[in-house]
This record gives C-alpha cells, sequence and structure tokens, in this order.
C-alpha cells in the first residue's frame, strides 16, 4: 500500500446566490486541505465576480481540481485533461475533510 501523501489541489467555488455558500465553501476547502499539509488554492466566483483567480501555474501544479456543482463554473475549459472532483457546496462546507482525506488516499494508490 502507498504512502498517503499531501496533494496539490485548487477549487472553486460558486453557489446559486454567489454570497454565504460560495465563501464558506471555499473556507472550508482551504481549512480542512491545510490542516492535512496540502497546497491549496481556491477561487470564488460569487457576487462580485471571481476572486483569487488561479494562476495557469496553480493549475498545472494540481494533483486534482475540485468544482462545485451548485452552478456552471465560469471558464471551466482551465481544467481540461485534470481529475476534477464535482462536489455540492453544502457537501464541502460540511464535510470538506472527508473528501480532502479520500482524495488522498484515492491519489495514493495510483
Amino acid at each position: 500500500m502507498n504512502e498517503v501523501k499531501p496533494i496539490n489541489l485548487v477549487g472553486v467555488t460558486a453557489c446559486p446566490s454567489g454570497v454565504a455558500h460560495t465563501y464558506m465553501a471555499a473556507e472550508s476547502l482551504e481549512t480542512a486541505a491545510k490542516a492535512a499539509g496540502c497546497d491549496v488554492h481556491v477561487e470564488t466566483q460569487g457576487q462580485i465576480g471571481i476572486e483569487n483567480q488561479l494562476s495557469t501555474a496553480a493549475i498545472k501544479a494540481a494533483d486534482v481540481v475540485i468544482l462545485t456543482n451548485d452552478i456552471g463554473i465560469k471558464n471551466e475549459d482551465r481544467f481540461k485533461g485534470k481529475l476534477v472532483l464535482r462536489v455540492s457546496s453544502g457537501d464541502l462546507i460540511g464535510k470538506s475533510p472527508i473528501i480532502v482525506k479520500k482524495l488522498m488516499a484515492k491519489l495514493a494508490e495510483v
């Protein structure tokens, strides 16, 4: 069995209203990933537009991309060829530590 190592991940969060859940999901993902020792960058697509836009370098370096599936993500074509996980903003808010741990374990199998 392979050792579970921290991963490099990027995420984009958005919700229908573009207010609370967008930012709560981003904060939860960042907190869980950092607690697991992962490198994490999260872009928000909220009511005031795109914030913390992911750089090309961050996307290229990512082992996995996490996208919320509550509404469409702008510029999603940036992630072509990357491993993408789609989850609801509610799941990111409530289950980010579990999601990150499962991703780390899954990537260790590869």
